[in-house]
């Protein structure tokens, strides 16, 4: 994804609000599903990592990129802003 479009999405995104939570238990099978359910719908999505999780930001957001075949658009505080390309 280019930089502009990265741009775009960003400013997209901050209009959102987190359609989902990702707790203690990390990320799951079912997790994954919903994620790449949502971003089917709706091509950006913007999630909320808990404090209970226990992995840092970075680990956990490029995770649920790669278990919804998506691509990072941005991480902020415990934010992880994801769009299907």
């Amino acid at each position: 994804m280019d930089k502009k479009r990265i741009r775009e999405l960003r400013g997209k995104a901050q209009a959102l609000d987190a359609t989902m939570h990702v707790g203690k238990e990390g990320i799951t099978e079912s997790v994954a599903e919903e994620l790449t359910r949502q971003l089917k719908k709706n091509k950006l999505v913007k999630v909320r990592l808990l404090p209970s999780l226990e992995m840092d930001r970075e680990t956990a957001a490029e995770q649920l990129a790669k278990a919804s075949a998506s691509a990072l658009v941005e991480i902020r505080g415990k934010t992880v802003v994801l769009a299907k390309d």
